[in-house]
């Protein structure tokens, strides 16, 4: 299979490249920054120029493109900056594959579990609708901008994930670091859910949902095991072999942090429904083993 990557020089186009690599796949890169190796491609994450040609040679597109929440703080230019660099480069996806002569089988696009809101007294499922506030009405338009694909009969498939646990890149090594320090505990009231899933159920639920010829629409990559931010942050400490006992009080990272302390005070309970039903089987579905395996050298 040929697949192109966008954001592939990030965490985890940069796994999904090696991964595909390790089966056997050929991997092409859009990237932004100066490519350093013959399959990569510079782009400016809006137009189809120097690389549009290369949509006719594939069987598939994965899109990782946007600009990364975690940036603080969150001004008014940096929220644009949110939506620009996740709908602007799904245009251009939606433009390439148009004009192409060769259409790809299937286009993954990239989302967050932030869609159903952080607030709300059900377990979100891909039937949920979205939430009101600035994450849930981001992701709203990151998949929104590539919508118009389903009508040009290619195969779309919006892969909403949770925080990603891996040992290298994304949030963990971040949120693990108090622990690592001996000052770990939890984040606010720390009832909030802290949706997870491990970096290689992860890998594997992408290449499910490539090679599964009956996977259209939204899939939740996130564990099918709930779990609170206590919880999370207590099996963490655990797992470090560090106490838990600094809890960080919820008014504090709300003045420090402004409005991106949603990522970590807030939070809403969420299940894989849809990708269970379609037979894919988590490794690591448990927390405790999760952590064990990422944390066990």
């Amino acid at each position: 299979m040929n697949v192109l990557i966008a954001g592939g020089r990030g965490f985890l186009g940069n796994a999904l490249e090696n991964s595909l690599l390790k089966d056997g796949h050929k991997v092409c890169i859009l990237t932004r920054r100066k490519p350093r190796q013959p399959h990569q491609y510079l782009w400016d994450g809006v137009t189809t120029n120097g690389w549009g040609h290369l949509v006719d040679e594939m069987d598939a597109i994965v899109n990782f493109s946007g600009y990364s929440t975690s940036h603080w703080p969150w001004t008014d230019t940096k929220k644009k900056r949110f939506v620009d660099s996740r709908v602007l480069p799904g245009r251009a996806f939606v433009s390439a594959i148009a004009s192409a002569n060769r259409r790809p089988r299937v286009y993954l696009q990239a989302s967050g579990i932030n869609f159903y809101g952080s607030r709300g007294d059900s377990i979100a499922d891909e039937a949920t609708p979205p939430g009101n506030n600035f994450l849930a009405q981001l992701t709203v338009q990151w998949e929104a901008a590539t919508k118009p694909l389903e009508e040009l009969g290619v195969r779309r498939v919006v892969m909403r994930s949770a925080v990603v646990l891996a040992k290298r890149g994304g949030l963990f090594p971040l949120m693990a670091l108090p622990a690592r320090l001996f000052f770990g505990g939890k984040f606010g009231r720390g009832s909030q859910a802290m949706p997870w899933i491990y970096i290689a159920d992860y890998l594997a639920a992408v290449k499910f949902l490539l090679a599964n010829e009956n996977a259209r629409g939204a899939f939740n990559l996130i564990s099918p095991e709930g779990s609170s931010n206590a919880d999370f942050m207590r099996e963490v400490c655990t797992a470090l072999s560090r106490p838990y006992w600094f809890h960080l009080p919820e008014f504090l990272l709300r003045n420090v942090l402004g409005e991106m302390s949603v990522l970590l005070v807030e939070g809403r309970f969420s299940q894989p429904k849809r990708l269970l039903e379609l037979g894919f089987e988590f490794r690591f579905g448990n927390l405790r083993s999760a952590l064990q395996d990422l944390l066990r050298t």
